[in-house]
């Protein structure tokens, strides 16, 4: 006996369910997708900008000073016509919404235009970041490897472009592009952390660094560190200096070893310091201190 139609009858009953489930009042129900930004482009989009970054390494023909302008251009072009529909709707979707007012025509394209016109800026901090690596890990043996292979390149390639464009004001875009760097790395840095030059990230996986960090130059930081906010519910930030600064100052020069937790917005760690693993600390630490083997609140 065939029970296939009573399946399918099923089947259609349970997905009746589903579509009167969004009838009710719950947020995930929004149907305005359409309008979203498009999580693949914005993607494929900075797939676009990361060869021209580093385009000696990506580039599957010969390069020169002859063809140099036309290959940065192939990518160029697609990045921006990407860039500029998706911040469009973004913004779209964020006036509708009632939580941003509206931009003046072709503000997207000169968002775009701006982060485009600091790559040269971007490209440099991020060579700061390669050197960094190499010469922080001797387990390293060029820098083509740390290009090609570590996590920490990753990680803050996209959130150097990132954070251009959440300095902008631009919404949801500079978070779809942290996010996919921490889906393939382990590594989470919120576009809106201040990050100073040669900023390097060993191993990696598990890092957390919050939006209000501040982070000076020269900082080392191995797997598992979080850099975070005490916890807090969104309504008891609003109106309080917890929505301006939550998350720790870390000065010049610091290396802070894996598994340690530093929380709060008052929590500086002086310049010069080590933090040992595994060390949980809410309050702030001197210059040149050597904290191990205990917490600090």
């Amino acid at each position: 006996m065939n029970r296939l139609p009573s399946k399918t009858r099923e089947l259609e009953l349970a997905i009746d369910e589903v579509v009167r489930s969004y009838d009710g009042p719950e947020d995930i129900n929004n149907l305005e997708s359409a309008a979203l930004p498009n999580k693949r482009a914005v993607i494929e989009a900075f797939n676009h900008l990361k060869p021209v970054i580093y385009l000696g390494f990506y580039s599957t023909r010969s390069l020169d000073r002859g063809n140099l302008r036309h290959s940065i251009s192939e990518h160029l072009y697609p990045a921006f016509e990407l860039l500029v529909d998706q911040i469009e709707r973004a913004v779209t979707y964020e006036v509708r919404m009632g939580r941003a007012e509206a931009r003046d025509s072709g503000w997207s394209e000169e968002m775009v235009l701006g982060l485009l016109r600091r790559l040269p800026e971007v490209r440099s901090m991020l060579n700061g970041d390669v050197k960094a690596a190499y010469e922080g890990d001797p387990a390293a043996n060029s820098f083509e490897e740390v290009i090609f292979s570590y996590p920490t390149i990753e990680a803050i390639t996209a959130y150097r472009v990132a954070h251009v464009l959440y300095q902008a004001n631009v919404p949801m875009v500079p978070r779809i592009i942290s996010e996919y760097a921490h889906g393939r790395t382990g590594i989470d840095i919120h576009p809106g952390a201040r990050i100073g030059q040669r900023f390097f990230i060993d191993h990696g996986t598990g890092v957390v660094v919050g939006a209000t960090t501040d982070i000076g130059n020269n900082v080392k930081v191995y797997q598992g560190v979080t850099l975070g906010a005490l916890s807090a519910r969104r309504n008891e930030c609003a109106g309080t200096d917890l929505a301006k600064k939550r998350h720790p100052t870390i000065e010049d020069n610091v290396t802070i070893y894996s598994g340690a937790t530093i929380l709060g917005g008052d929590t500086v760690i002086g310049e010069n310091s080590v933090i040992g693993g595994n060390v949980w600390i809410t309050k702030s630490v001197p210059p040149n201190s050597k904290i191990f083997g205990r917490a600090r609140e």
